[in-house]
């Protein structure tokens, strides 16, 4: 599980520091691609194979499906940390997520995300109120 809020550098190489609070879960492997709200999300390859899973029971019929995986996919890459924890960013996706050098790393459950920082500080103020009266709507009755 991932959690917590830090805030590492890209090296000028485009290689990221994982928070060493994530790293034994990512020592074998991870899949970086793009998210929602443009951010990066990193998956386990564990993870990442259940969202695979999953996806290929969607219809393929419906064009939402398809334009999900395409993205998702297209943009997908697979990386292995090296021995300091560093993993690769590809050009396109720090382009995608306005990446340069400072970062914001994001503990998302079962996955972590990679915001620049501006993009980040914007989301999370307009999503604060919003925050407060979610939980009824993610946890009915609690």
């Amino acid at each position: 599980m991932f959690f917590g809020t830090y805030t590492p550098k890209l090296d000028e190489k485009g290689r990221l520091f994982l928070p060493a609070k994530f790293r034994d879960e990512l020592t074998e492997g991870l899949v970086v691609t793009r998210g929602q709200e443009r951010c990066l999300t990193v998956w386990s390859l564990e993870d990442f194979g259940r969202l695979t899973d999953r996806l290929r029971e969607a219809p393929v019929t419906q064009k939402g499906t398809r334009d999900y995986v395409r993205m998702l996919f297209a943009a997908a890459s697979q990386e292995v940390p090296d021995k300091q924890g560093r993993i690769n960013i590809p050009a396109p996706l720090r382009e995608y997520a306005s990446l340069r050098k400072e970062c914001v790393v994001i503990g998302s459950m079962n996955r972590i995300e990679i915001w620049d920082p501006t993009a980040w500080a914007t989301y999370s103020e307009e999503q604060e109120q919003k925050f407060s009266e979610l939980s009824d709507e993610v946890f009915p009755g609690i």
